[in-house]
């Protein structure tokens, strides 16, 4: 049986091999499912539209269960090497012949936008459940170091005292605020395009409402044009994607840092290390390199799937739907295969709390905490105040006096320099002393008190918010998995039924 009367011949071998038989595998492996389940909403909706009994609606959709993916193969002469041409033949061969308004008012342009944002959203919602599960290994490795000192860094210095837990909040933070922007997405584009046809809409009076709900879509897409044309859902679902790993391979620097011969902050298990194949002493970790890597493969595909579209007219086009589409499938994988990566690097990561500590104790990062005291102390304008602490971590460093040997002659000399006299400041055996004070590393992690700082009640705080809003955000995606998995079988359901009732 031929396919089309408007072209003699069959595809090309070139344009086969490269193009027509690739995209046939792909379809077969990630969207006949999705293909089929539409196929029996539309003769759920051929029943309605009384274009067909019951029985032999029940009976088309027996046979469509019969197509798996061992079952139709891309074939040039019989199919054209087309999915959909590959599901019209499989019924057409079957023992119950189809009605003759089967696939009447029909169009691929909507069924196959509606196939592939099917699985785009569970894609979406799969991303998000490997997310959720990174976010709450991240929760449990700060909960454990919020009492650790470490280093805070800008412009590649030690800057301020804070701790592994704040750190990896800011990392949590950013993992449910991805959590949040997909959810948000997801929800946009939960609008099912089935039913809008070529490009300006359907001849019969399709139940669009019914359909999408049967697919399990939170409601039609309103715009016909929009359904076909649009694949906004590509790039904003890529542009999630993007985004987060923008911010992770950013936190996998810090790590990557962290853990170098140079700092010694962090270890992981034997393994996730590596080895020099020259140097035997090196353990290196290049789980993180593979991590920062990969992210940059999801930004790029990002940027893919946003150039394939690019200049192209707004209908359907297969430069839009399948070659620009199709990056988002790689992408997805690859996202996947980073959070993966990135979850068994937090759950072996170890913080070593005496490097740590050494490294909090060798600068002097309480001068900030200096100057406050002496402003607010003793009464020396903020800036003079600067001046002084700068002055005098200048004069102790080139003492060689560390942060721990705190030297109250030279604060007072420096004050003096500025025209202040600090004589009252005291012995510096005395615990109040102002230089003991703002230099004592545990100190110095509890010297932020403001909400969302590093004070380690602060962090646990945020921590146990972030906690919470992980439970809300999960039960939001299980509430949009609910509806997909209700949706699920149940237009096969109704068919059988159908089928039993008119027997």
């Amino acid at each position: 049986m031929a396919v089309t009367g408007r072209i003699d011949g069959i595809p090309h071998d070139v344009w086969h091999t490269e193009v027509l038989a690739p995209q046939f595998t792909y379809e077969v492996k990630h969207l006949l499912g999705h293909y089929l389940a539409i196929e029996k909403v539309l003769l759920l909706e051929y029943v309605r539209m009384d274009l067909v009994g019951a029985a032999d609606a029940a009976a088309l959709g027996t046979r469509l269960d019969a197509l798996g993916p061992d079952a139709v193969r891309a074939d040039p002469e019989q199919n054209m090497s087309d999915i959909s041409f590959a599901v019209e033949r499989h019924v057409q061969t079957g023992d119950t012949p189809p009605f003759p308004a089967w696939h009447v008012d029909r169009s691929r342009n909507d069924l196959q936008a509606c196939a592939q944002l099917m699985a785009a959203r569970e894609d979406l919602a799969a991303v998000a459940e490997d997310l959720a599960a990174f976010a709450r290994a991240v929760l449990d490795l700060a909960g454990r170091y919020t009492d650790t000192p470490m280093p805070g860094y800008t412009h590649g210095q030690a800057a301020q005292i804070i701790s592994p837990g704040f750190h990896l909040a800011a990392l949590a933070a950013e993992t449910i605020g991805a959590l949040r922007r997909m959810l948000h997405t997801y929800d946009e584009c939960d609008a099912c395009p089935l039913g809008a046809g070529t490009m300006a809409g359907q001849e019969l009076p399709w139940d669009r409402a019914r359909m999408a709900d049967l697919l399990g879509f939170a409601r039609p897409q309103p715009h016909a044009l929009v359904a076909v044309a649009s694949r906004t859902w590509t790039t904003l679902i890529a542009g999630d994607l993007a985004h987060y790993a923008v911010v992770l391979s950013r936190f996998t620097t810090d790590l990557m840092t962290w853990a170098g011969s140079g700092f010694g902050f962090l270890d992981l298990p034997d393994e996730l290390a590596g080895i020099s194949a020259a140097m035997p002493q090196k353990r290196n970790f290049p789980v993180l390199e593979r991590i920062r890597g990969r992210c940059a493969h999801v930004v790029g595909r990002a940027t893919d799937i946003a150039a394939g579209q690019r200049n192209t007219p707004y209908t359907n086009t297969v430069e839009v739907s399948k070659e620009s589409g199709g990056q988002l499938r790689v992408q997805v994988d690859t996202m996947r295969s980073v959070l993966r990566l990135a979850h068994a690097v937090v759950d072996g990561a170890t913080f070593r709390a005496d490097r740590m500590r050494a490294a909090c104790a060798e600068d002097h990062l309480g001068g900030f905490t200096l100057a406050n005291r002496l402003t607010l102390d003793q009464g020396i304008p903020w800036r003079t105040a600067q001046i002084i602490a700068g002055r005098y971590v200048r004069h102790a460093v080139r003492k060689g006096l560390t942060s721990g040997e705190p030297d109250a002659a030279l604060l007072r000399d420096c004050a003096a320099e500025s025209g202040y006299d600090l004589e009252g400041i005291g012995d510096i055996g005395d615990t109040g002393d102002l230089l003991t004070a703002a230099f004592d590393v545990d100190r110095g992690l509890h010297a932020k008190r403001s909400a969302g700082s590093a004070h380690p009640d602060r962090v646990r705080e945020l921590l146990a918010g972030q906690d919470t809003e992980l439970d809300v955000l999960g039960s939001a995606w299980a509430e949009r998995a609910a509806r997909r998995a209700e949706a699920t079988g149940r237009h096969g359901t109704l068919l059988t039924d159908l089928g039993q009732r008119s027997s």
